[in-house]
């Protein structure tokens, strides 16, 4: 019993309101084009705010590239995909990390960061071992593995919707793949070719899953 001026405590759990869900579920209910979107967008606006702080100090961030065979190269596999030599290399970069990355996120937040570390990782040490004497930067290398992943996966999961898409993405970005050969001077076409094949490569480690399946369904009939 309450007492006078004491509020009313008692409540009836039949007739109780239903919380609200939690954020992290709203969160997740989202469309997937909407998360990424917010990932690649957020991943290209920070891209913005490292050069701009990037132009403050005077270009000095730009020495975290990859410094091939050296020591202190060796930062530059994590470093050098987010660094670019002047705003024209992050702007002509801009569009196709957009797009890319996007369609590559698109199939899951999780499985397109898989892709892009894979990637990443691949670009940063065959850059490291294999390129030319300079300091290699730029999320180019980046580019370059998202496009032959979008290109290959489908084959590798034997995916129709996905080599479809892989089809379009060949016809309108494929004249790129050029840019894996030497060419122009001041272009790391070592980071265009090592972040070429870490695609490929991502996209075969990824459609593991459906292969073992596809394994596995047949040894079951």
């Amino acid at each position: 019993m309450s007492t006078p001026g004491d509020p009313f405590k008692y409540t009836n759990p039949a007739l109780s309101v239903p919380s609200n869900p939690p954020a992290t579920k709203q969160a997740a209910e989202r469309p997937a084009w909407q998360q990424a979107a917010a990932v690649i967008g957020g991943f290209v606006i920070g891209l913005y705010v490292l050069e701009f702080i990037d132009m403050l100090v005077k270009g000095s961030l730009d020495n975290g590239g990859i410094q091939p065979r050296t020591v202190d190269g060796l930062w530059g596999i994590v470093f050098a995909p987010v660094l670019h030599g002047g705003w024209a290399h992050l702007v002509a970069n801009t569009i196709p990390l957009l797009v890319l990355g996007f369609l590559v996120m698109l199939s899951g937040i999780g499985r397109g960061l898989a892709a892009t570390g894979i990637i990443w990782v691949i670009g940063g040490v065959g850059v490291w071992l294999f390129g030319s004497v300079n300091n290699h930067l730029g999320a180019s290398v980046l580019v370059f593995g998202w496009l032959t992943y979008l290109i290959t996966r489908g084959i590798f999961a034997r995916h129709f919707g996905q080599m479809a898409l892989g089809l379009v993405v060949l016809v309108i970005y494929g004249g790129a793949l050029w840019g894996v050969l030497p060419g122009q001077p001041g272009i790391s076409w070592e980071g265009h070719l090592f972040g070429a094949i870490g695609g490929v490569v991502a996209a075969w480690v990824l459609a593991s899953d459906v292969r073992k399946a596809r394994e596995a369904k047949a040894l079951n009939r």
